[in-house]
């Protein structure tokens, strides 16, 4: 396998020039004094290294030696505990954890930078963490002082880690049906007593204690809440005490993510307590959900770079077949980078990937602005990572998919065996399409809950901004301006039908959810794609520049015209897709 580089110049390039990291960061005061860009590159390079020297080598024994689970325990493959040790021990579980509580209190736009790296290297170690920082922000966002005190200096540190306990063999993504159950004590504490599946990082060796957050039923009650149940008992003055009645039943045996410890949880009689209100959990939830939402989406994003590295680079030394046009320098055999399809298939990896990026840098200045910013502008970036989190999570993980599986095809037969390193991405990147709402669901949130729940004020809103930053673009193509625009505008046009006729073809949203966000999808790329080139054609280094040029035109010839492909599907409506009886499938 090739040795992983990231792609510091782009990622450097997307905060300062793109999206004006430095000029957000100094508008915030909670940011100003926290980082600058000189900060941002050191982590950056820094986290680039870790990504590559101390990840990517657990990736491949990892994946063949999986986690086993022995008795009690869970052990984790050989290397990942003493590369969580040196992880831990640099600050970066807590990369983005607020400073009152021992994190490093660096902004999104760097985070999500830093997560992508761990997921180009090594998905199952980066998910572990991912867990963490999830379970840390919906503790710091709900649970109570005392809470927050006794637990997330242990998780910002790495000392403890967090998990999500939601899903029951009864009741998936569709959660009123779980019973676990939530006994009040007399401490005011709670009995928690139940069972959980799919637990991610459910349990590990990797750390001395595991934090879950459970969602559970008071007793007579229709409602969800949500409890603080850690695997470990905490004492008074913070020291751990006895086991809390949190096993593993067993762990799952995946076709990915072999590393990943993904549980069965039995709660028996272990003493939990409340976050939030009660019967309000689900509420709370969401904090870490949408986190981790947001998360694997970046999963999706860095295995499409890890693609792109490893398919790149074999396609320029792989010697097969002979250039259309007769070798150049007249050689029996050339590099397969010659060939139109294997160039077809590279240009979209890296077309869709580094939109992609400049999706998760948006995104994270985005949640930037709702957390530090106030008044209209923290109130209008909400409402934008609102629409972003289901786009992000779902189209940057169906694209990473297609990008592995395109980078795979590069290889050939090679592709196919574990030598080359590729099978594997394709392996461990197909459970982000899954996990954390299917991407169907994403879709329906999208269309449903975010586009025509406010009857398209937010996406008017949205779009509205697209033009008037399109307008001020001064080195994009006059052409390609007016196509964006176009698709933007017929992604109102079709948003506002399905608003008009949602109540009475109650199908609609769900029947046509999928095509409105993929349409979304390549609409936003395109604008990303302009603002990109647009912004480089000054940068310093010529060579970045036309590269920039070169990937946009194939951008706008050839994947933006997707988008009105989606959009016609979903104008043709639910008719023929409702219309067979159930029991004729």
């Amino acid at each position: 396998m090739y040795p992983y580089q990231a792609p510091l110049k782009d990622m450097q390039f997307l905060l300062e020039n793109v999206f004006d990291a430095p000029t957000t960061w100094q508008q915030l005061p909670a940011m100003a004094e926290t980082v600058d860009m000189d900060t941002a590159l050191a982590i950056l390079d820094e986290s680039a290294k870790i990504s590559r020297d101390l990840l990517q080598p657990l990736n491949r024994n990892g994946d063949e030696q999986g986690v086993v689970h022995s008795g009690n325990d869970i052990i984790t493959p050989d290397g990942f505990k003493e590369a969580y040790n040196q992880f831990a021990e640099g600050g970066w579980v807590g990369l983005c954890g607020e400073a009152d509580f021992g994190g490093m209190g660096m902004p999104k736009m760097l985070g999500v930078l830093v997560d992508e790296m761990g997921y180009s290297t090594c998905n199952a170690f980066t998910l572990y963490n991912s867990l963490t920082a999830g379970a840390a922000l919906c503790i710091h966002a709900h649970a109570s002082d005392d809470l927050k005190q006794t637990y997330l200096p242990n998780l910002y540190s790495g000392h403890w880690a967090g998990a999500m306990d939601m899903t029951e063999p009864h009741a998936g993504s569709d959660l009123k049906g779980i019973r676990t159950k939530a006994e009040p004590l007399d401490d005011g504490s709670y009995a928690i007593t139940g069972n959980k599946i799919f637990i991610t990082g459910g349990d590990q060796d990797l750390t001395e204690n595991v934090i879950h957050l459970v969602l559970a039923k008071l007793p007579n009650s229709k409602g969800i809440s949500l409890f603080l149940v850690p695997k470990i008992s905490v004492n008074s003055d913070g020291s751990l005490g006895e086991p809390n009645g949190v096993t593993v039943g067993s762990i799952e045996h995946k076709m990915g993510l072999k590393a990943s410890a993904t549980c069965v949880m039995n709660y028996d009689n272990a003493k939990g307590f409340l976050i939030g209100e009660p019967d309000r959990g689900l509420v709370c939830m969401f904090t870490m959900m949408n986190y981790e939402r947001l998360a694997i989406g970046l999963q999706g994003l860095g295995n499409s770079q890890a693609a792109y590295q490893l398919a790149s680079d074999y396609a320029k030394e792989r010697l097969q077949g002979v250039a259309a046009a007769g070798s150049a320098t007249g050689a029996t055999s050339d590099p397969i980078i010659v060939h139109g399809d294997v160039r077809r298939m590279l240009l979209t990896i890296r077309a869709m990937t580094e939109a992609g990026r400049a999706l998760s840098v948006y995104t994270g200045k985005q949640l930037d602005l709702a957390k530090y910013a106030s008044g209209d502008v923290q109130a209008k970036a909400a409402r934008y990572v609102g629409l972003l989190t289901p786009v992000s999570k779902a189209f940057l993980t169906d694209r990473g998919l297609d990008a592995t599986i395109m980078g795979q095809q590069v290889f050939g037969g090679h592709g196919y065996i574990r030598e080359t390193g590729i099978e594997q991405f394709v392996r461990d990147t197909r459970i982000a399409q899954i996990y954390e709402g299917t991407n169907g669901i994403q879709a329906i949130d999208f269309l449903g809950r975010k586009i025509t729940y406010d009857n398209v004020a937010t996406l008017t809103e949205f779009v509205a901004e697209v033009n008037a930053s399109l307008a001020e673009l001064t080195q994009a193509n006059p052409a390609h301006k007016a196509t964006v625009s176009q698709v933007f505008a017929e992604l109102l046009v079709t948003a506002n039908y399905i608003n008009d006729n949602k109540k009475t073809q109650p199908a609609l949203v769900n029947a046509c959810a999928v095509d409105f966000l993929d349409a979304f999808g390549y609409a936003l790329y395109g604008y990303f794609w302009l603002l990109m080139a647009d912004k480089a054609s000054n940068h310093e280094d010529n060579t970045f520049a036309a590269q920039k040029q070169y990937v946009a035109d194939f951008y706008m010839d050839k994947l933006l015209s997707k988008s009105q492909y989606h959009l016609s599907q979903v104008n043709q409506g639910d008719k023929s897709i409702m219309a067979m009886p159930a029991e004729m499938f």
